[in-house]
């Protein structure tokens, strides 16, 4: 693509894409939305109206084929995941895909493969990455000024899933690639692997459903929820060992953060700030980052619509330049990666015991 030329984005969902993505991307310049698509027409129209779409689909593969369309954005159920980037892929569209990656880890593998296949931009959206208290974190744990890692932890805490009368959806069905484990587990997971530089050996899991059913949104009528809304993982990374414990059903101020301890010290961070602290000195300093961009009109204020602003960008600016990759982002490998340890989670749940992870897959 030459310097100046205009990048066309066709996004499958209206969900996460109507509150995120479509407003970062519309922000950049240089870049256009051209088409959005959704089961649910209606919400499609609702989101082109709402943030001039000019184009508008029930079947995403009406948007997966049209030949102005140069990135395809990925944000619906996982389960739906493999069969959009495969047919994205076979058009020869770079893809951006939602988290997680899919509903396991044969079909992130057949992802992977393909994007490797057909040789273009095919990346997972962990924005997250992005964030400048992650990427500083993550300067100094690999610059080894603090030692060797000793352990990470991540936590997640937030009540939107506790009340029973929330109606049921997408995300109370296993099925269709629900629960916590694969919406946070799936962040989590990803960032141990990237702060670290390095793969889990083995991995402990265990999950929990607390509200076990819901409201039909349409029937009123009570469904079964088979999605976890607790998970809480250890995870031994070599001498390093590290655990995630994640809620979304947990009362009081909503927390999302990530510890690391190392020999000389350790790195906090909590939503976009970042702390450090020195062994023996037993308190945190907040260290300085950056001042925060503006953010555009439309985009809420949070850790995931910063990070992917800053990501869109770097992602819009490489498909300008003909680049493939894009420093710093989530591989579809990355996700193929991440995949397999969730799967390990959920087989660890089942056999109550721990689960090894070898450099193909999953073995006892």
């Amino acid at each position: 693509m030459s310097a100046g030329r205009l990048i066309r984005i066709g996004v499958l969902g209206a969900g996460f894409a109507r509150t995120t993505q479509v407003p970062a991307f519309r922000a950049l310049p240089g870049v256009e939305v051209v088409s959005i698509a959704s089961a649910r027409r209606e919400k499609a129209e609702e989101v082109a109206r709402q943030l001039g779409v000019p184009h508008v689909a029930a079947d995403w593969r009406e948007v997966v084929a049209r030949p102005d369309v140069d990135l395809v954005c990925i944000a619906t159920p996982p389960a739906l995941h493999r069969d959009m980037t495969l047919a994205a892929l076979e058009m020869g569209k770079a893809v951006l895909c939602e988290k997680p990656t899919a509903l396991d880890a044969a079909e992130a593998e057949a992802m992977w493969r393909a994007a490797r296949q057909r040789g273009v931009l095919a990346l997972l959206d962990h924005e997250l990455r992005f964030l400048p208290a992650r990427e500083r974190m993550r300067q100094v744990l690999h610059s080894g000024e603090l030692g060797p890692v000793r352990h990470a932890h991540v936590y997640y805490r937030n009540d939107n899933r506790a009340p029973a009368d929330r109606p049921w959806d997408w995300w109370s069905d296993a099925a269709q690639g629900g629960g916590l484990l694969g919406a946070l587990g799936s962040h989590a997971v990803d960032a141990l692997r990237f702060l670290l530089g390095c793969e889990p050996d083995e991995v402990l899991g265990e999950l929990a459903t607390h509200t076990t059913s819901r409201p039909d949104p349409i029937t009123g009528q009570v469904r079964p929820v088979t999605s976890d809304d607790e998970a809480r993982l250890l995870l031994r990374f070599g001498k390093a060992t590290a655990s995630i414990d994640l809620s979304s059903v947990a009362p009081g101020r909503p927390v999302h953060g990530l510890e690391v301890s190392c020999e000389r010290g350790g790195l906090r961070v909590e939503g976009r700030e970042l702390w450090r602290s020195t062994v023996g000195g037993r308190a945190w300093e907040r260290v300085e980052l950056p001042a925060e961009e503006v953010l555009p009109h439309g985009l809420p204020d949070n850790e995931w619509a910063r990070g992917f602003l800053r990501y869109a960008r770097a992602l819009t600016e490489a498909l300008r330049a003909g680049r493939t990759t894009v420093e710093g982002a989530a591989t579809l490998e990355d996700g193929w990666r991440n995949q397999r340890v969730l799967d390990a989670a959920r087989q660890s749940h089942a056999a109550r015991r721990w689960v090894r992870l070898d450099g193909e897959g999953l073995s006892s």
